[in-house]
């Protein structure tokens, strides 16, 4: 008899854990935001990250102007711990959802342009002018890149987007230091 007893008990306890469970649920579903239609993308600030770069690295920091409220910017980064090779990155989001960023450094070329870029490749002599600079195609498994060295800098465009996007950033592209 005790086991029965025990038995039953055991369901109720079990009826009541569930109600008090279903009851924890509903107050988060109605507390608590859940838009499934809200835009993913958190947009962030980057011009503290970029007059910074601006003024201490020791080349033009490349930054877009004039670009819509449709491109957002999701990621920055500034490191001059080593200063051969100092680094400058914002990625964004474009107005097709694609990922768009904008990489320099004073470091080695070869090296840094296989990082960033995931191993991309020249893509033959293929070219394209953008913002009055001529830069030269990339491809790889992930990412098109526009790449642009000159002494003591190389930039670099990259991301999943259409070559358009890559050449409407680069176009972008007003390079300054000292600010």
């Amino acid at each position: 008899m005790a086991a029965d007893k025990r038995g039953n008990k055991t369901v109720k306890d079990l009826v009541l854990s569930l109600m008090v469970l279903s009851v924890v649920v509903a107050v988060i579903y109605i507390f608590i935001p859940h838009d499934s239609k809200a835009d993913p993308v958190k947009p962030i600030s980057y011009s503290v990250e970029l007059g910074q770069a601006r003024r201490d690295a020791p080349y033009k920091v490349a930054g877009p102007e004039g670009l819509s409220a449709m491109w957002r910017a999701t990621s920055v980064q500034y490191n001059a711990v080593d200063p051969h090779k100092v680094t400058w990155h914002v990625g964004f989001v474009d107005p097709e959802q694609q990922y768009v960023a904008i990489e320099q450094s004073n470091g080695d070329p070869d090296p840094f342009i296989a990082e960033v870029t995931l191993n991309a490749h020249r893509d033959g002599t293929r070219t394209v002018t953008a913002g009055g600079q001529v830069w030269e195609r990339w491809t790889g498994k992930r990412y098109t890149a526009l790449v642009r060295k000159e002494p003591g800098v190389t930039t670099i465009v990259l991301g999943t987007g259409p070559d358009s996007q890559l050449t409407q950033m680069a176009a972008a592209l007003r390079e300054r230091s000292g600010q």
